[in-house]
């Protein structure tokens, strides 16, 4: 059986679909490269925001409070006002402390109003 047909077939394909993909897209590889552009808000700048919010926590009362990475399949859209954090009340039920970094109003046009990333936890003691 003769496979260069297929094999021909599939190089167009993958070259199609390569040629659609944006550079950033290709490159992602963590946290690190997830940054807010045009249309998403990046989960790099929400962890940023939690890293921020934490560390006064830890000045402020004594604690030792690490920020872990928020859940890597959550997109959210830009926001266009500035984003504010807070303690995720226990009455949520999660099973681990978090903090919700909240956008009360995204870019017109986005596909939510405003969002809510909840951003894990832990305690280095």
């Amino acid at each position: 059986m003769d496979r260069r047909p297929i094999l021909l077939l599939c190089l167009g394909v993958l070259a199609t679909t390569a040629h659609h993909c944006s550079a950033s897209e290709a490159a992602y590889r963590s946290i690190e490269d997830d940054r807010t552009n045009g249309v998403k808000h990046g989960l790099f700048e929400i962890r940023e925001e939690a890293r921020r919010f934490i560390a006064r926590e830890n000045l402020s009362r004594g604690t030792d409070w690490k920020v872990l990475d928020p859940n890597l399949k959550i997109q959210v859209p830009r926001c266009a006002v500035p984003l504010t954090v807070k303690w995720v009340p226990k009455t949520y039920g999660l099973s681990a402390p978090n903090v919700a970094v909240t956008c009360a109003g995204t870019v017109g046009g986005s596909w939510e109003r405003h969002w809510n990333v909840f951003v894990p936890v832990t305690s280095e003691r």
